[in-house]
């Protein structure tokens, strides 16, 4: 019996040695579950499967999961994507706030404000990566391939900029023009990774810096009244 139980201890030590083996430099399906995110699913990894277009179903589970999200009352402009704000830089009048997403980030964006669809308008040529801050403000055909959700609002135009890259080729737009939007509602959708930009009147505060993380539908980022009013 002792020598069952050891031979049986021993087949079980093989078989995750060989999961282990197999799958490195990568987790095993045995470590996997028990990782956050970032190391569940490697950078090196994923972008292995996009050159392979072929993906672990449990890790395309997690990236089109679309949680139910608390919308904040207030007179605040919520951010329109889960990621990171890496610019919020002014040109022309326009606040241009970038938020980069990961491929670990929720991909489903939100409208910023309550408002009424004006446009919905496919813009750029090209499909690069790079720093979001570099081709926030640009329209021009040499930009990244992106969609540009126009809205009129309460406090006037306001723009949510889905950014491709070379990763991300894939833009899901749920609006048309005319549609009336409430604030927090569910937008569309970038596929694996890339970069949202919010246009807002530079006049507005801004309540978001560069470096912190933000949450789609909940996150203020733009008081609606000017300072002072």
């Amino acid at each position: 019996m002792m020598l069952a139980a050891q031979l049986v201890v021993l087949a079980v030590m093989g078989w995750a040695l060989a999961l282990l083996v197999r799958h490195w430099p990568y987790p095993s399906p045995l470590t996997r579950p028990l990782l956050p995110p970032r190391q569940r699913w490697p950078e090196a990894q994923i972008r292995g499967w996009l050159k392979d277009k072929q993906f672990h179903p449990r890790y395309l589970a997690f990236f089109d999961r679309d949680p139910e999200r608390i919308i904040p009352v207030g007179e605040t402009l919520l951010a329109p994507a889960d990621g990171l704000v890496t610019s919020t830089d002014c040109r022309d009048g326009i606040r241009y706030i970038v938020i980069a997403l990961s491929f670990w980030d929720m991909h489903v964006q939100r409208s910023p404000v309550a408002g009424r669809v004006a446009a919905v308008e496919r813009l750029g040529a090209s499909y690069t990566d790079g720093e979001g801050r570099e081709f926030a403000f640009l329209r021009e055909k040499n930009c990244p391939v992106q969609t540009r959700t126009a809205l009129d609002s309460v406090i006037g135009p306001v723009a949510v900029r889905q950014i491709t890259s070379l990763a991300a080729r894939r833009i899901e737009t749920w609006v048309v023009p005319g549609a009336d939007v409430e604030r927090g509602q569910r937008i569309g959708r970038i596929r694996l990774g890339s970069t949202v930009v919010l246009e807002v009147p530079a006049s507005l505060p801004c309540r978001v810096r560069c470096g912190e993380r933000v949450r789609a539908g909940e996150s203020p980022l733009v008081a609606m009244r000017e300072e002072g009013s």
